[in-house]
């Protein structure tokens, strides 16, 4: 469960601490007794889609879907064909308010990971239909690592902080050199408490132009 592209020689380090190895035998583990999510060759597919030198913008979530054939690496995003989760479709009409873009008729995200849109969630991997079920084993060590490297790019990153997990995560970020948006998570239960209305997408963008990088097209 090697990380290719330029992440590698980043997060090399990692694969050879103890607490990888104990995860990665947890993960297999899980695996034999379990059903887990996203698939095996899917659970660095947010860092195989956007490379390190390429991360613009990243947005952070929590843990994979836990429902059948919906996780498929990338934080919030499914793959075409399944129906939309009420987060997700959330992003959809913030986006939509926010740009003017008409509403997706699916939710998966790969179009703005190859734009370099770091789609992260902290855990990597969850048990079928218990969700959080893989949290506090190690992905997070992993995942803060992750956050850290970007953290330290010369290159300015936005970074899209919903819900107060994500917002805990700002500790690791240079504030000084990039842009935090933060807002309450766009699920059903916290959306109306200031996630609508926040205008990640073109505040993003604007951030973006202001230090000379191309914006992200955010349609989809």
């Amino acid at each position: 469960m090697h990380v290719t592209t330029d992440w590698n020689p980043i997060l090399r380090g990692e694969f050879t601490k103890p607490y990888w190895a104990e995860l990665q035998s947890f993960v297999v583990d899980e695996r034999t007794r379990s059903t887990v999510y996203p698939p095996h060759d899917r659970v660095f597919a947010a860092l195989h889609l956007t490379p390190y030198s390429s991360t613009r913008v990243m947005i952070l979530g929590q843990d994979p879907y836990h429902g059948p054939d919906q996780a498929h690496g990338l934080c919030f995003s499914v793959q075409t064909g399944i129906r939309v989760p009420p987060s997700l479709a959330n992003i959809h009409k913030e986006l939509s308010t926010d740009l003017g873009t008409p509403i997706p008729d699916h939710g998966n995200l790969e179009a703005w990971a190859r734009q370099g849109v770091l789609l992260l969630n902290a855990t990597l991997t969850v048990r079928a239909g218990q969700a959080g079920s893989h949290q506090g084993k190690g992905w997070e060590v992993f995942t803060d690592e992750v956050i850290t490297a970007v953290s330290t790019k010369h290159d300015h990153v936005v970074f899209i902080l919903w819900g107060a997990y994500a917002r805990r995560k700002k500790s690791l970020i240079d504030q000084s050199r990039h842009t935090i948006i933060e807002s309450p998570h766009p699920s059903p239960l916290s959306a109306h408490n200031g996630f609508f209305g926040s205008r990640p997408f073109s505040r993003t963008n604007e951030a973006l132009v202001a230090h000379g990088q191309p914006p992200i097209d955010w349609s989809l």
